[in-house]
């Protein structure tokens, strides 16, 4: 476990604290290619960082961290990223039924192997 030291806060105490968990490997990887993706689409479309910012009400530095894949930027940021750049139908499928294999997968093995008729 990392620790980290509390005096680099400010505190005027030496003492260690557990660092907080990160993000699973895969999942930051997927945030970062999402980042890529999406400076991609805006780089295509011919938005500059500027005007792009302004579109979703947030600073530069705040698209800087969306396109690098930053995990603690917004949710709703994100989708209006998405919206802006005409993706948001990507996102609204980002966890559909029809496209959950697992979920599919689960909802089969809990199906009975054989239906008996009810006797009357």
């Amino acid at each position: 476990m990392k620790l980290y030291c509390m005096k680099r806060l400010g505190c005027d105490t030496l003492c260690f604290m557990p660092k907080k968990q990160s993000l699973p490997l895969p999942a930051a990887r997927a945030l970062r290619e999402l980042g890529r993706d999406l400076a991609l689409a805006r780089r295509r479309r011919g938005i500059s960082t500027e005007d792009m910012a302004a579109r979703l009400f947030i600073g530069r530095s705040t698209l800087w961290r969306l396109e690098k894949g930053d995990p603690n930027v917004s949710l709703g940021t994100l989708a209006t990223a998405a919206f802006v750049l005409q993706l948001n139908d990507r996102l609204a499928g980002l966890a559909a039924p029809a496209q959950d294999a697992l979920g599919l997968k689960l909802d089969e093995e809990r199906l009975p192997r054989r239906i008996r008729r009810k006797q009357a």
